[in-house]
């Protein structure tokens, strides 16, 4: 990298560490981030989260920051700030616990149980193992095996749920005689 790109990637680095800390940005955590020589550019990217979800009004404050704290060092770069999305990826051991109850879909390296992608609902953390419910009965997998882990987002739940909360809206109208 050369050496204006490597100040970019400092100052970014620290900028992330401070905007994780910030009362401006509560809740705000950083999923993913990237830094890598482009032509003519470092290319620097970030993916956020924040319990209820990260919105494009967040996303823009976080640009606006990190781009205001860049200003002072004269190299090129491109900055993307997104959401973690809806199929979020599980990076650190304290997701597995935050998002307990939630679908998720976790690679592993090795064969667990006859195969190395696994679905089912997380149950959190046990000592140093995952644990998800699947199809089949309750399923540990070590922490040390796991190579990806993320989120799965299912429509069709989101559906079932807008029409459960539809009928419920329908049945107290009816109720209340609206």
């Amino acid at each position: 990298m050369r050496r204006g790109g490597a100040a970019i990637a400092a100052s970014f680095e620290r900028e992330l560490d401070a905007l994780a800390h910030d009362a401006l940005f509560p809740g705000l955590e950083v999923v993913a981030h990237h830094v890598r020589p482009g032509r003519g550019a470092t290319e620097l990217s970030v993916a956020i989260d924040r319990p209820g979800g990260a919105d494009l009004s967040l996303c823009e404050r976080v640009a606006a920051r990190i781009t205001a704290n860049l200003a002072g060092i004269d190299a090129p770069y491109t900055l993307e700030v997104e959401s973690a999305g809806l199929e979020r990826p599980l990076t650190r051991p304290a997701d597995y616990e935050r998002f307990a109850g939630e679908r998720a879909r976790i690679v592993t390296s090795l064969t667990v149980n006859g195969g190395k992608t696994h679905r089912g609902i997380l149950r959190g953390l046990r000592g140093e193992a995952v644990v998800v419910e699947t199809e089949q009965g309750e399923l540990l997998l070590p922490t040390a095996t796991i190579k990806a882990a993320n989120l799965e987002y299912d429509p069709r739940a989101d559906l079932r749920r807008d029409k459960l909360q539809r009928k419920q809206k329908h049945g107290n109208d009816r109720k209340h005689g609206n």
